[in-house]
């Protein structure tokens, strides 16, 4: 007897959310001052921004974001699918991991563009977690000087799972780090980041949700949280450098209810290895940052 887990996505409705491929859209914005100094503050930052100062990394996610009438948010908080992003009848989504290219930087008060595009739309079947879609998304941002950044974003769908599912062996790094700063995670920080970046997720305010709908143990760190506070702390020890490349990938998702730790070791030739620890010592993200000469 088996105990791989049953397909519940006919190769009929993969072939459908396929048909999403290459799908695009257009989005316009401003990169204004407000988002840049809350998230500074959120981050215990004392850094005053004003306008024409370089936009950090990654904080561009403060922009382009989603706004849905109520009327059309689904009952995880996230808008219902079937827009831009294909129907994926799967309960969980999360964000897995992206690739970045920084062509020049971004500044306060440009007026910025965003043209995605649906790139693939893949089935795995997990032996811990049954049937998987990944959805990738090509993002191209530009300002007035044209393409600012190129990114990949990664977006996996999943079932809940059920008692009888193995869990995924947990990822160990024994590096020994030359950066390391311990971060205790609470609901305000997680409010905070959602409000700002207009992420109505329910897995990472509503504990009730959470625990009873998708049957997690806590609230879920963000995932763009988790991968710009590594950049954060390779800015707090290579604070005159920027990025020409980032690329980071979810491992294991991190809670409310435990701390943890962000890592950092210089590998040389500009390279810099990027991680997460759990409360346990396992890895929840690993990421890789190269420097601009």
């Amino acid at each position: 007897m088996s105990n791989s887990p049953t397909q519940l996505i006919s190769s009929e409705e993969i072939t459908h959310l396929k048909t999403w491929i290459g799908k695009t859209e257009t989005l316009h914005d401003v990169v204004t001052l407000f988002p840049v100094q809350a998230l500074a503050t959120t981050f215990n930052q004392d850094t005053q921004y004003k306008e024409g100062d370089v936009l950090p990394e990654l904080w561009h996610w403060l922009y382009f974001l989603p706004n849905a009438p109520m009327s059309e948010v689904g009952p995880d908080g996230h808008p219902k699918r079937g827009g831009f992003l294909p129907p994926v009848p799967l309960p969980r989504r999360m964000w897995a991991g992206s690739r970045l290219t920084w062509h020049h930087p971004l500044k306060i008060g440009d007026k910025i563009s965003r043209h995605s595009t649906i790139a693939s739309v893949e089935h795995k079947s997990g032996r811990s977690s049954g049937d998987l879609i990944f959805v990738t998304v090509k993002h191209e941002i530009s300002n007035a000087e044209g393409l600012a950044i190129s990114e990949e974003h990664d977006i996996v769908y999943r079932p809940v799972p059920k008692d009888t599912d193995q869990l995924a062996a947990p990822v160990i790094i024994t590096e020994t780090p030359d950066w390391q700063n311990e971060i205790i995670p609470s609901e305000v920080l997680l409010f905070r980041y959602s409000a700002l970046t207009f992420n109505g997720h329910r897995i990472h305010y509503d504990r009730k949700y959470v625990n009873e709908v998708e049957i997690y143990p806590g609230l879920i760190v963000h995932g763009p949280m988790i991968a710009t506070m590594l950049v954060e702390l390779l800015h707090t020890h290579q604070p005159n450098r920027r990025l020409k490349y980032y690329e980071f990938k979810a491992i294991r998702p991190l809670f409310d209810i435990h701390h943890f730790a962000v890592n950092g070791k210089v590998q040389g030739d500009g390279t810099i290895s990027l991680w997460t620890k759990n409360h346990e010592g396992y890895a929840s993200m690993k990421a890789t940052a190269i420097l601009a000469h």
